[in-house]
Order: structure tokens, then C-alpha cells, then sequence
């Protein structure tokens, strides 16, 4: 399945409520961000906290286009945790951050607008 990031892309097809609630997205925040050197594309290898009931998961993100590592260590993120771990290149990413593209494609975090507790998810 190929994502379209152009804005004037039409619409997705419509889904039901049930395949919605399969997709599980959950806030966690960012405990550590690592250069990516080994990627295709320039990306970071971060560590985020999920709470206490999933723990921390890994996740390659393509997001040094607006963010430098020291920005990262403590901002939420929402991202998808159950997908399966998806190996890119020598790292194993457990989950899958979301973003959304600016005008140029380049990837802007989705994060809630104030503090929430880690784990809680998306509905």
C-alpha cells in the first residue's frame, strides 16, 4: 500500500469503525534520539516510553529535516504499536511514528497539545 502525501490526493476509501479500532495509536514520549547513519533516507533512531504497561519501543523516523536529536528526548509523539517490527537496514523498528508532511514533504511529529499520560490511545 503506497501512503500519497500530496495534500490534493483524493480521500482514502472509506473504512468501518471496526478497522479503525484495529489500528492501535498510542502517545508515548521520546526518551532518546540516535543517528541513523546507516539509512537510506537521513532518519533518527529514537526510544520512546509507551508507560508502564508496553514499556519503551524503537522506531526509525525520518524527521531530520526539523528536528535535531537534542530537540527530541522529551516530546510526545503519537505513533502505531501493532504493527510488526519492521527491519530497516542493521535496526529493528518496533513502531511506527506518525507525522504529517509540510509543503516540501518533509516530516512534521504528530504530538497532543498538552501533557497526557503515556500509553493512552488514540480514539
Amino acid at each position: 500500500m503506497h501512503l500519497s502525501h500530496d495534500p490534493a490526493a483524493p480521500p482514502a476509501p472509506q473504512i468501518s469503525f471496526d478497522q479503525f479500532l484495529a489500528v492501535d495509536i498510542r502517545v508515548g514520549r521520546i526518551v532518546a534520539a540516535e543517528p541513523f547513519p546507516q539509512a537510506r533516507k537521513p532518519a533518527y533512531k529514537l526510544t520512546i516510553d509507551f508507560g508502564a504497561t508496553m514499556g519503551t519501543r524503537r522506531s526509525s523516523a525520518q524527521i531530520t529535516e526539523h528536528y535535531t536529536l537534542d530537540d527530541l528526548p522529551g516530546r510526545l509523539v503519537a505513533a502505531v504499536v501493532n504493527f510488526p517490527p519492521r527491519q530497516i537496514g542493521p535496526f529493528i523498528s518496533e513502531v511506527l511514528t506518525l507525522g504529517f508532511p509540510d509543503e516540501d514533504g518533509r516530516v512534521v511529529l504528530v504530538t497532543p497539545s498538552q501533557e497526557v499520560p503515556l500509553g493512552g490511545r488514540l480514539f
